[in-house]
């Protein structure tokens, strides 16, 4: 019996990672710059937005007034906010756009919601290495309580999954998801403390803003890059568990709405 759950799990993770494997490549296949965009595209808006806002507008980061601190600073909450955001965008059509799957009836259709995680969190750690490398480059430099990142990102990829069985089964049946969830990412993007830190805040707004689910994730990895703080593990504990709650129930939900995909699709 554990021998073959073991298998079943062993086949899932070898045919996700054939798949985000291939869902990557394939993103890039006849581009001239290939892989090289997804380390480009971050760097050209983290270009844009420290112009928009540290030379035009004034902005400064507490304790990081120089144009690398506020950049690098920037970039970290950008990179959290990147695999929320291509979560949101690419899950609602994880199924639709895969109707060939549903047919078949012994392919695990659990797995293609998590594709897109997958991607993302490539996408991520290219990005996390581009950060620590102009971190160096600029003489900030990183702190070695950095290596504390994966136990950060852990309970948050966890919730990703979640959210993307969710938006994948619901995609199916209302295929308007895909445009309201890249509107959601939009304006995540400056309800999260991405552009400012969430201490810079007024009490009644830092309320609102705590109950954002990039907001823990955002600040645990600026202190864990920047300020050499240990993580919050109380706080993590309490995210993994709510983050743990609403996988199960997005996996839940996709196991229930799988049985009329054949009928929509």
């Amino acid at each position: 019996m554990i021998g073959a759950l073991a298998d079943s799990l062993r086949f899932r993770l070898d045919l996700l990672h054939g798949m985000v494997r291939r869902d990557v490549l394939g993103r890039y296949r006849g581009s001239h710059f290939g892989l090289l965009w997804s380390l480009l595209s971050p760097l050209l808006m983290l270009v844009v937005y420290t112009f928009a806002f540290h030379e035009l507008l004034g902005a400064r980061w507490p304790g990081a007034d120089s144009r690398a601190g506020f950049a690098t600073r920037v970039f970290a909450g950008m990179i959290v906010h990147g695999l929320l955001a291509e979560t949101l965008m690419r899950a609602p059509l994880a199924i639709a756009s895969r109707g060939n799957f549903v047919k078949k009836v012994v392919f695990p259709l659990a797995v293609l919601p998590i594709v897109p995680v997958g991607a993302a969190l490539f996408h991520a750690v290219l990005a996390m290495l581009v950060l620590i490398g102009v971190s160096f480059a600029t003489g900030a430099g990183v702190q070695a309580t950095a290596l504390y990142l994966p136990l950060i990102a852990a309970p948050f990829v966890v919730l990703l999954c979640g959210l993307s069985w969710w938006l994948a089964a619901l995609g199916v049946y209302v295929r308007d998801l895909s445009q309201l969830s890249g509107m959601i990412a939009t304006m995540l993007l400056f309800l999260s403390p991405v552009f400012y830190p969430a201490s810079a805040l007024p009490p009644a707004y830092a309320r609102w803003i705590a109950w954002n689910p990039l907001s823990f994730i955002i600040e645990q990895t600026r202190a864990a890059l920047f300020l050499g703080q240990m993580p919050d593990l109380s706080g993590l504990c309490v995210y993994a568990l709510l983050a743990g709650l609403f996988a199960a129930s997005g996996l839940w939900v996709f196991r229930k709405l799988r049985r009329g995909f054949a009928d929509v699709l």
